[in-house]
């Protein structure tokens, strides 16, 4: 196939798939005509829920008949997902042939598979000025590809915590360092902050950004929302009030992401109406975020019972996604499986009145072994392991209202999904 060739070639251009530093993206962003800056550009920063936050900008805007490029990364069931122009996802050909165009381009130059999958998307992007390109930003921000631009309308600033720690400094693994890194190149336009942690993340972001001369929003200071009966909730800034149906993607802590990509877009006045909110919030596309398997191979497998496929893997992720499972009335199972590199035992800690867990492999990745994974919940009463998605979710007795949760894992939803 046309397209993985490409890819191939793409990856034998640096020897790690990793390596921070702006040089070569800028190099190629050079050779390319700088299309960084002939962009509109709201850049999404953080550790939880940048995704999340995309998604719901992007199914406002698109209520507001408003032509949008978005790029985000990692894709879960293919790399097209990365690259959305005018609305639209590119198929394989058009990917391929945008592709090959940079690659001419590029002559053989050094640089990561990321930077030049980034680069191939502001070559296209720019091609359409006129268009809003939701950016997500990767790894720590200072030193990532995606921080490249000179101007922005807006910096979103998603909720920061702990991941991805083995790339910082052994002696220098806190969320001290994480917000310096995530926060301290942000651009003088627009800063969003959504909701944090706790208390002491915050404040240390406010200090970090305190020289930045950016207009600054806060949650619970610049907008904010409550819960109300009914199937309602209520959002509120600057702006005023808007009373807006419940969202049509699962978890409270979504109402947080949704908040923020309100108030930014609200912030940004474009002519977003408080209709195109309240449609867009019911539309919105998220993948392997709470995403309930409603049919397919895999559903097939737990009959009438609730599937659900979740891509969180660091200990915010986890709190986040306890709390929602800690509000329903029902035994909850859960399948694990977990790259390598992720702080195992702070993840599983979260993990409350869980009826089952099953761990598991994840198929062609860097991940930590199912079995080295079950030895972690030595503590937990009914915990096993399974070699493979399929054997564990035939191995589990589900009883009437049991739900099933396969999560730990971005790459391990992504196989459920292709699975299914």
């Amino acid at each position: 196939m046309r397209l993985q060739k490409i890819l191939s070639n793409f990856q034998k251009l640096h020897p790690k798939e990793i390596d921070l530093s702006l040089d070569r993206i800028k190099n190629l962003c050079n050779k390319l005509g700088n299309p960084q800056d002939k962009m509109k550009v709201i850049s999404v920063i953080g550790t939880n829920g940048k995704f999340s936050s995309i998604a719901s900008m992007f199914s406002i805007l698109k209520e507001a008949n408003i032509k949008c490029n978005v790029y985000t990364s990692p894709h879960i069931l293919k790399i097209n997902e990365r690259f959305i122009f005018n609305n639209e996802e590119l198929n394989d050909d058009e990917l391929a042939d945008l592709f090959e165009e940079v690659e001419k381009i590029n002559q053989n130059q050094t640089a990561t598979i990321f930077e030049v999958l980034t680069a191939c998307f502001l070559y296209k992007a720019a091609q359409n000025p006129d268009n809003i390109c939701l950016v997500e930003s990767g790894l720590f921000h200072r030193y990532d590809a995606c921080n490249v631009f000179k101007n922005n309308l807006a910096s979103v600033l998603c909720s920061l915590s702990l991941d991805h720690t083995d790339w910082l400094p052994e002696n220098d693994r806190t969320i001290e360092r994480i917000i310096f890194e995530k926060t301290s190149s942000l651009l003088n336009s627009n800063i969003i902050v959504a909701k944090q942690r706790d208390t002491k993340t915050m404040e240390c972001i406010k200090k970090t950004i305190s020289k930045n001369k950016s207009n600054k929003y806060f949650f619970n200071e610049d907008f904010s929302f409550t819960n109300e009966e009914n199937d309602n909730w209520y959002y509120e800034d600057k702006f005023g009030g808007l009373k807006l149906p419940i969202p049509n993607i699962l978890g409270q802590f979504q109402l947080e992401n949704i908040s923020t990509a309100i108030a930014t877009l609200r912030i940004l006045d474009i002519g977003i109406k408080d209709d195109h909110i309240k449609e867009g919030i019911t539309k919105i596309e998220s993948i392997a975020r709470l995403q309930e398997i409603k049919s397919g191979k895999l559903k097939d497998l737990v009959k009438n019972n609730k599937l659900i496929v979740d891509g969180s893997h660091n200990q915010h992720g986890a709190q986040v996604l306890n709390e929602y499972l800690q509000t329903l009335n029902c035994n909850k199972h859960i399948i694990l499986g977990m790259m390598a590199n992720k702080e195992h035992d702070k993840y599983i800690s979260y993990f409350k009145n869980i009826s089952s867990i099953t761990t598991i492999d994840i198929p062609n990745q860097n991940s930590i072994s199912g079995k080295e994974l079950k030895n972690k919940f030595k503590n937990h009463p009914n915990v096993q392991y399974q070699e493979s998605i399929e054997q564990a979710i035939k191995s589990i007795p589900l009883k009437e209202n049991d739900i099933l949760l396969i999560t730990g894992s971005l790459y391990l939803a992504g196989e459920v999904l292709n699975l299914n």
